[in-house]
């Protein structure tokens, strides 16, 4: 069903001329509003776009507030999914937007803001058809400018501009609605051991109280470390950054000995949260080194589990990145070597680099299991069984999380697009234009309900059939670590 682009002015339309959605001016108030929605098909997929008075101190003229809810009189609360993606490509054309609700009013607003909403219109809420909707208001009055005082017309003629200026956004969220089947992979989300990391430094601030200082990102994930920072959780880069006699918490990527002996040094009491398949990777380290082996970490060199591991036996480590460094590496002595790996690689890059190497040195010696872990393996087979039956998958992880980067090449080697993001307000709406099956997963350090996030915002385009596909049943829990004074 083709959507329509609801203005209530004629001065809107005319902003929007030349836009490739239908333009419906339905006229202003709720009585010529509810008019217009009631000659709409059930389900057409409505987009209001108009001027608004800003219901926030602060707004100015030409801000955009794109709808979370709208709100009507004698009426529910509508909660607009959508909102996060059609923000992020309204912010992308350089706009001032904020997302919050919006509240329709039946006559002009005046006087002092009121409600908690971020703007106020006199038609959204009546314009709702059942089908995907979105409200994208700009701000030309507020309370501290009224619409009967002097400087109207320049703020109305900025309004206008904003809201013309909207239009490519309008476009992209207008091309990407329709229904889609979501395909969840599973096992996705949160492994063992970032449960374990993440509930280690809960139990330290539940137990001792704030702050709890903890070394670099527990886990590599935005949104878990913002929300233990509000909970009392104090990050820092390095031990000198942490008091005397504080409380430390050791990340789940592990460190390297000396980040052991500086916190010592001051007197720490230290919380240990390296992920225990880390700290397998580490003793086997140890123990090649003290064989006087070479060992070839299979790794990049910037990853924070590299920097930890390598820093076990620095003299006797070589970090490989990649099959072009397996081709060129050179150990002291050819029969005394060894190999070990990153536990988030992609498995089947690290097999190949392997390969290399073995092929080079016969005499090499690796651990007795791949050190890559079990739930990074996992999560590569989930997104490989769904990424040859979607148009797009989305990862939902941080930038910085290597496993969560990884399923993202894993799909792009499969043949399908892939996009990873940290939340719906990265999601791109062109990515969804004619993506009608949508595959979702998370890395290992992302959180379960962001995934839900994900597909609560995409069912805000359309109507939206989710379907688990389990690659492999997981069931692995790690106990939590002792303080260590």
């Amino acid at each position: 069903m083709r959507p329509v682009l609801c203005t209530p002015l004629r001065v809107e339309r005319a902003a929007l001329r030349g836009t490739r959605v239908p333009v419906r001016r339905t006229g202003m108030g709720p009585r010529r509003a509810d008019a217009a929605a009631a000659s709409f098909r059930p389900g057409t997929p409505v987009l209001v776009a108009g001027l608004a008075r800003g219901e926030t101190p602060g707004m100015r003229a030409g801000d955009v507030v794109v709808a979370t809810e709208v709100r009507g009189p004698g009426r529910e609360p509508l909660p607009v999914p959508s909102a996060p993606l059609l923000a992020a490509a309204l912010r992308r054309l350089g706009l001032t937007v904020h997302l919050g609700p919006v509240r329709s009013a039946p006559r002009l607003v005046g006087g002092p803001a009121t409600g908690g909403a971020l703007a106020a219109d006199m038609e959204s809420a009546w314009l709702a058809v059942g089908g995907p909707f979105a409200v994208v208001r700009v701000v030309v009055d507020s309370a501290e400018h009224p619409l009967a005082r002097p400087g109207t017309p320049v703020r109305g003629l900025r309004a206008l501009r904003a809201l013309r200026a909207c239009a490519p956004a309008l476009e992209e969220w207008a091309a990407a609605v329709g229904p889609r089947e979501v395909l969840l992979a599973s096992p996705r989300s949160f492994c063992a051991g970032v449960e374990r990391a993440i509930q280690t430094v809960e139990r330290a601030l539940e137990w001792h109280g704030p702050p709890v200082y903890v070394r670099r990102q527990i886990v590599h994930n935005a949104h878990v470390v913002r929300d233990l920072a509000a909970r009392g959780a104090v990050f820092v880069e390095e031990v000198d950054e942490v008091p005397p006699g504080a409380r430390l918490v050791l990340a789940a990527h592990g460190v390297a000995p000396g980040v052991r002996r500086d916190a010592a040094a001051r007197g720490l009491t230290v919380v240990d949260a390296t992920c225990p398949l880390v700290a397998k990777v580490h003793a086997e380290v140890r123990r090649q080194a003290t064989r006087d082996h070479t060992v070839f970490l299979i790794g990049h060199p910037e990853h924070e589990e590299v920097e930890g591991t390598r820093g076990e036996a620095p003299d006797h480590v070589l970090v490989v990145p990649d099959v072009d460094t397996a081709r060129r590496v050179r150990p002291r002595d050819p029969q005394r070597v060894s190999y070990a790996m990153q536990t988030t690689l992609a498995v089947d890059e690290a097999g190949e680099i392997a390969d290399v190497l073995r092929a080079r040195f016969p005499a090499l010696t690796g651990p007795r299991t791949d050190d890559i872990c079990y739930a990074t393996t996992n999560r590569q087979q989930a997104v490989r069984g769904i990424a040859g039956d979607a148009d797009l998958v989305l990862v939902v992880g941080s930038a910085n999380s290597s496993n969560s980067r990884r399923l993202v090449e894993v799909a792009e080697r499969a043949g399908t697009p892939a996009h990873l993001v940290d939340d719906p307000g990265q999601i791109d709406l062109r990515w969804l234009a004619g993506a009608r099956r949508v595959g979702v997963t998370a890395g290992a350090s992302a959180p379960p309900h962001l995934v839900g996030r994900v597909v609560t915002a995409l069912s805000g385009l359309g109507p939206v059939t989710a379907r688990e596909s389990e690659a492999v049943a997981e069931d692995i829990s790690f106990a939590l670590p002792r303080e260590e004074d």
